[in-house]
């Protein structure tokens, strides 16, 4: 199958704490986002680590996955966006996607990686 997988790795995010810290308020952005991108989502997952411990979380997409891990301490966070596009061309929803996030986390750095997988 051939799609559309990024990644990212973000460093020094500016957003409000809660969005690194609380499994709640990261879930709700990240399946509306999905959503608004026109997406389906088919399940979520997210788990809060106790303490001063970050989330971890996955979107599961008709279309594949979105998978995000962050580190309140260190106000860090990476991203997972993958879309396949079988019966149609996915990868502006995954750019959505990505990009939604990567705002909403507002990072003073990042390394971010595009690879097209498979054969169109």
């Amino acid at each position: 199958m051939h799609g559309l997988h990024l990644t990212g790795d973000l460093y020094r995010c500016r957003c409000d704490a809660r969005i690194l810290a609380d499994k709640e308020a990261l879930r709700g952005r990240c399946v509306a986002f999905c959503r608004d991108a026109g997406l389906e989502v088919v399940g979520e997952t997210f788990y809060q680590f106790d303490g001063a411990g970050g989330v971890t979380g996955t979107v599961l997409l008709a279309e594949s996955h979105l998978a995000i891990h962050t580190w309140p301490k260190t106000a860090s966070a990476t991203l997972d966006v993958y879309v396949c596009n079988f019966s149609r061309d996915n990868s502006r929803k995954a750019v959505d996607v990505f990009g939604r996030l990567v705002s909403l986390l507002d990072p003073e750095e990042r390394l971010v990686s595009e690879l097209p997988r498979g054969k169109p």
